[in-house]
């Protein structure tokens, strides 16, 4: 199996769902005492958090790439990148390092494209909803991107920084989320792209009357996949 190399903390809420993820998957594919092969550095995300706020992006790139490099130099053979809001520095990330990086919104558009599903709500931080880094990349991978109103995106946004971030999951965010998604859906969404990696701290697919993705379990699932593949095959 390949080491997987976690570039996590944003938060570390989902970065430790992501840890559980990959060797759950890993035991599920190989069963027995088997784990996942894989090393995390996790940054402060106070530090990103600010640099987010200001709109320094190249510098909270700077930040990753540093950690992607450690993780190459602890023997990293792929990388993950725990959260979808730093996808927008993913090419900074990508050209720091020879490890490849498996691009958490083509994971989600290849599991939207298999359930035959094209057009799709997306939840996330008001940088993923509203910027092209991320809804660019999904539309690139052949779906149709909806995005809740500006009132469902503060609120969508709020709930993520100042509740889920700190491990604080309220029945009442949920509720709300869950007409945040209906209004989604009576706009034709097909599907919902849980679209930052938190919300699954909060969401299921209970919670919604169609699909959704998460793309943390996504992701952990390519990753898994790319570690086990036999490289003769």
């Amino acid at each position: 199996m390949k080491t997987i190399g976690l570039i996590g903390g944003m938060s570390w809420e989902s970065t430790a769902e992501y840890y559980r993820l990959l060797n759950e998957l890993t035991r599920d594919r190989l069963g027995g005492l088997h784990s996942a092969r894989c090393v995390v550095y996790s940054v402060d995300f106070a530090e990103i958090e600010r640099l987010q706020a200001r709109g320094e992006w190249v510098q909270a790139g700077q930040i990753l790439a540093a950690a992607a490099r450690s993780l190459e130099a602890a023997g990293a053979d792929l990388l993950l990148l725990c959260t979808n809001t730093m996808h927008k520095v993913a090419d900074q990330i990508q050209a720091a390092t020879a490890v490849p990086l498996i691009h958490l919104a083509d994971a989600t558009a290849r599991a939207v494209r298999a359930a035959g599903l094209r057009r799709v709500g997306l939840l996330g931080t008001a940088f993923t909803m509203e910027q092209d880094f991320y809804r660019g990349r999904l539309a690139q991978g052949g779906l149709d991107v909806l995005v809740p109103d500006d009132a469902g995106r503060a609120l969508v946004h709020r709930v993520i920084y100042e509740e889920l971030c700190l491990g604080v999951v309220r029945d009442a965010s949920r509720a709300a989320y869950q007409e945040v998604i209906d209004r989604l859906v009576a706009s034709g969404a097909e599907g919902i792209v849980l679209g930052c990696t938190e919300i699954e701290l909060l969401i299921g697919a209970a919670d919604s009357p169609v699909a959704v993705f998460p793309t943390a379990r996504l992701h952990a699932e390519a990753a898994v996949q790319a570690a086990l593949a036999d490289p003769t095959s």
